[in-house]
């Protein structure tokens, strides 16, 4: 497989090559427009410089004067008639003796398939010299003249190779430094230095390439965190089952703490496996075969079961549940199944972090376009400006408030709103009304299948 800079070569050097043969023909055809120009004035010079000839020696017979035979000798047509002939000789015509003056034009005509200039001259004695030469003879190159066209053509495509030499390194160095840098950030490495050169359009793609370094930089850290913060979601019930587990089996705890110690492994097995199921869940988001199962859905429906659902734990941490409905409905056509999940999700996340006496409402409206929104507001502490944009990016808000309030994996809002772009809609995070933070779910009429 040829290289681009053998290709670009051999395009801009076929380019010249064309170029070149094409200047060649073109100043051939003018130097031999100037040579018939040229041998157009000789032949009059030639046949003014004859006729004196002629008129010097009245009584000599033409054909013997030595300036005629030379011209005879280089080629020319000479004749020397009385005025007023009309019998002459090819390549000569009547018009040529009638027509000849002091300073008659160059005559052209074309007998047996050749061209001739001709030129007639009268003498004072009344006689008039004619001269003649065949186009092709006056207007063919000289050597040197060939050589000078063929030399203007071998130096245009020669040059013509070193600016397709240069065109293409120009365009393939470039090239080989991006495709340089790509194999290395392929190897790992993002530290490569891709700096913009060459024409415009390399140099954009050298701009997005180090735009892709740095994006697959900041999304590998963001990637390692988060694996950080899911080893300590799940390292932390872990702990506790292991160290219940071992103490039951040393016999360490006593007969009647062997409830409590069952309980504790209980909550945090069911812990774990909340956890587990998040990432299960949100891996199958993000795969190519997952589908939806969708059907008309009475949100109002859903959200009064969700409120059943977390009522009892919301009653144990003591804060206020609430929800707000319609009397009936919105009906939107999606999975009811994936919506309910996103809910249990968002409030799963708002009861870790609310303070005791703290509002917790999952409210939602239908949309004048027929979707409907959903919403799970509360009043927590609530989220700077700059986290409400990247609070459903995966473990964004983990990394931000670990140490500071209480934190899940990020698993939770990430996989909300994957589950809602996936349901076609959207997911965003605005300061609530309670104080805290509102989580929305928007959705249109009906999902896409």
């Amino acid at each position: 497989m040829r290289s681009l800079t053998a290709r670009l070569v051999l395009l801009v050097t076929a380019v010249a090559l064309a170029a070149s043969a094409l200047t060649t023909v073109a100043f051939a055809r003018v130097l031999g427009a100037a040579n018939r120009d040229r041998a157009a004035d000789q032949l009059t010079a030639q046949a003014e410089t004859l006729a004196g000839r002629v008129q010097a020696r009245p009584r000599a017979n033409p054909a013997t004067l030595p300036k005629a035979r030379q011209l005879e000798g280089q080629g020319y047509a000479v004749q020397v008639v009385t005025a007023g002939t009309t019998a002459v000789p090819a390549p000569f015509a009547p018009p040529d003796v009638a027509g000849a003056a002091a300073d008659s034009a160059v005559a052209e005509r074309t007998v047996l398939q050749h061209e001739w200039i001709v030129v007639g001259r009268p003498t004072e004695d009344g006689r008039v010299v004619l001269l003649a030469r065949q186009v092709a003879a006056a207007a063919r190159l000289s050597d040197v003249q060939r050589r000078r066209a063929l030399l203007g053509g071998a130096l245009g495509l020669a040059g013509g190779a070193l600016a397709g030499l240069g065109f293409a390194l120009t365009i393939t160095r470039p090239l080989r430094r991006l495709a340089g840098a790509a194999r290395r950030m392929t190897a790992g490495d993002r530290a490569v230095d891709v700096r913009p050169s060459g024409p415009a359009e390399i140099a954009d793609v050298a701009d997005a390439l180090a735009s892709l370094s740095r994006s697959l930089a900041a999304s590998e850290e963001r990637q390692r965190r988060f694996l950080l913060a899911v080893s300590h979601e799940l390292r932390t019930p872990l702990t506790a089952v292991i160290g219940y587990a071992e103490a039951l089996q040393d016999g360490a705890i006593p007969p009647d703490g062997v409830p409590q110690a069952a309980s504790v492994i209980a909550a945090e097995s069911a812990r774990l496996q909340r956890r587990v199921d998040d990432l299960m869940a949100l891996a199958r988001l993000e795969a190519d075969d997952f589908r939806l199962q969708v059907a008309p859905t009475d949100l109002g429906s859903l959200v009064r079961a969700a409120h059943a659902a977390f009522g009892p734990r919301a009653a144990e941490a003591a804060v206020a549940l609430a929800v707000q409905v319609p009397p009936a409905g919105p009906v939107v056509v999606t999975d009811g199944e994936r919506l309910r999940q996103a809910v249990d999700a968002l409030c799963d996340n708002a009861l870790r972090v609310l303070p005791a006496g703290a509002p917790l409402v999952i409210a939602v409206r239908a949309l004048p376009d027929g979707g409907a929104r959903l919403e799970v507001r509360d009043g927590g502490p609530g989220l700077a400006p700059d986290d409400l944009a990247v609070a459903f990016e995966r473990g964004r808000l983990t990394e931000r408030y670990r140490g500071r309030r209480a934190v899940g994996s990020g698993v939770g809002l990430a996989l909300v709103g994957e589950l809602a772009r996936r349901l076609g809609g959207s997911a965003e995070a605005t300061g609530a009304p309670e104080g805290g933070v509102c989580f929305a779910i928007t959705l249109p009429a009906a999902a896409p299948v």
